[in-house]
């Protein structure tokens, strides 16, 4: 597969992946609004850049709606919900041949609906129709994805970039709850402990799947455990990391073994470190620093994915 084409599909799969991330967070959060604890709508705010990695000249401030529209629908804003879909269906559009129909029509017409609901104003916005829109649209693009698309190469590219964001964006929301949430021993912690725990697993798609597990109990450790080590359930870091490793194997036995040696190193020991956790070690020591940790070998990853399949050398590709 060319360099170009691997390129654009898993950016595609990663920029839908933030989309729908960004779009739960926001959906969320805004829900929350109606609470009346102790807990400011500006600190909620100030956890979702963070969670999100937004630049730090965004600030959280009382004005929630000015905020949302630069989360939704701001072009100039690397992350915001818009941008994240333009650059998506721009690289699908750069491999129309290499992808089916019914996923490029899926892409674009996600663009143009959400285009069509992008409001000139904070006080125009429809939110109420825009996020659902959003999150459903690219849960539709990864259904054709599955159903219409051979399940070679190409597609575990697709894998890999929506694999790999997924984990990469929970370990970065642990690690900011960790801090701001669980961690805090304070009067406030009692009072809105449990609506915050609700708000995490939501964001993470993991309420219900979680009560099916552990029922209604909601503690610290099992919702740690849960969206951490969960082997079966599809937003937990395990879980993603797992697929990655797969899509990653898969990819390597198309003929690019030897030069994907480091690649899978890599991948490998992360997914060995999750498999093999305990929960107990895990918060007997720095669960924060864990999860930055999951958070920088991801990183890793992305930056080997591009030496061995993106940026190869000329020297690399002659002996393939």
């Amino acid at each position: 597969m060319l360099s170009r084409v691997a390129d654009s599909l898993y950016w595609t799969s990663r920029y839908l992946e933030r989309a729908e991330h960004t779009a739960r967070m926001v959906d969320i959060n805004l829900g929350l609004i109606l609470d009346k604890s102790q807990v400011s709508a500006e600190r909620r705010w100030q956890r979702v850049l963070a969670a999100l990695g937004m630049p730090t000249e965004i600030e959280a401030t009382t004005d929630v709606y000015s905020l949302v529209y630069k989360l939704c629908f701001d072009g100039t804003l690397p992350g915001s919900v818009m941008t994240c879909v333009f650059a998506a269906r721009e690289n699908a559009r750069q491999i129309r041949e290499e992808i089916s129909s019914e996923q490029w029509q899926r892409v674009n017409r996600l663009f143009h609906e959400i285009t069509r609901l992008k409001p000139s104003s904070p006080s125009e916005m429809q939110l109420a129709e825009f996020l659902p829109a959003l999150i459903d649209g690219v849960h539709l693009f990864q259904g054709v994805t599955d159903t219409t698309s051979s399940h070679g190469e190409g597609w575990q590219f697709l894998q890999v970039g929506r694999f790999l964001e997924r984990a990469s964006a929970t370990a970065n929301l642990l690690d900011v709850y960790h801090r701001d949430v669980f961690s805090r021993t304070d009067d406030t912690l009692a009072a809105y402990e449990y609506l915050e725990w609700i708000g995490l697993l939501r964001t993470c798609t993991a309420f219900e799947a979680y009560c099916k597990v552990y029922t209604a109990d909601l503690t610290y450790e099992q919702i740690i455990e849960f969206l951490l080590l969960d082997s079966e359930f599809p937003h937990s870091i395990r879980y993603s990391v797992e697929r990655l490793n797969q899509s990653l194997e898969a990819i390597r036995n198309e003929g690019r073994g030897l030069h994907a040696t480091e690649l899978m190193r890599v991948a490998g020991k992360l997914k060995s470190s999750l498999a093999y956790a305990q929960i107990g070690e895990i918060l007997e020591h720095d669960p924060g620093r864990y999860m930055r940790r999951i958070v920088e070998e991801c990183r890793q990853v992305h930056n080997l994915i591009y030496e061995v399949y993106i940026q190869y050398s000329v020297q690399t590709a002659l002996a393939m």
